[in-house]
């Protein structure tokens, strides 16, 4: 990753692209010192909105298993960060895997795969050992699809960025009792919780938590 991490200018954060030059879901251009920068909108991203939120992001590097890609919003934007390394993109849908594989046609370090990320030995082949998992999937149970994920796939001393929506775990719970819940659940599974940073106003309802694999 790029040790300063996006481009922060006037307020917005921006990527340079690694693509073909192109919004990829309708965000604004920056031309800066001769590169092209994609704006990332923090509505539109989980990822966006944490740092547009806070500036101590950890860095994104190597190999990272992407769980609920979508169309791949986010994924570009990593991909765009990233020096080395492979994000393995899994998506659930066929609808939003479709324009997923578009957005990789033109990026080298984005590989699709169309899979069920509750079922993780389905595409254990094709995934090594990762050094960061990033989750965001609306299920109740996203701390255990996390879990399974990570004994499978992630490295020791690896790190984990959980994008909890908490009205996919009990809509009739406080959200900010739901994200204690699940930092108190990613502990027993071994986790070291790092940080838990409430999205709203930008994601309302939405909590990252932050955590690493001792």
């Amino acid at each position: 990753m790029d040790p300063e991490g996006p481009l922060r200018k006037d307020g917005r954060i921006f990527t340079r692209d690694k693509g073909d030059g192109k919004p990829v879901y309708g965000e604004n251009l920056l031309e800066h010192d001769g590169f092209i920068y994609r704006e990332w909108i923090p509505w539109r991203s989980k990822l966006g909105a944490l740092f547009k939120k806070r500036e101590d992001v950890p860095g994104l590097y190597g190999n990272i298993l992407y769980l609920g890609a979508a169309q791949g919003t986010t994924v570009s934007h990593i991909s765009d960060l990233l020096d080395d390394g492979i994000i393995y993109a899994v998506e659930f849908s066929p609808v939003a895997f479709r324009k997923l594989v578009a957005i990789a046609k033109n990026r080298k370090n984005i590989v699709p795969i169309l899979a069920d990320a509750f079922h993780p030995e389905r595409y254990r082949a094709m995934v090594p050992v990762v050094d960061i998992i990033y989750q965001d999937v609306s299920q109740k149970d996203q701390v255990g699809m996390f879990a399974k994920n990570a004994t499978m796939f992630l490295k020791k001393g690896g790190s984990g960025f959980l994008m909890l929506k908490a009205r996919s775990v009990d809509v009739t719970a406080r959200p900010e009792d739901i994200f204690n819940i699940a930092s108190k659940e990613l502990k027993k599974e071994g986790f070291e919780v790092e940080a838990v940073e409430d999205l709203s106003p930008f994601q309302v309802d939405h909590a990252a938590i932050l955590v690493t694999l001792p």
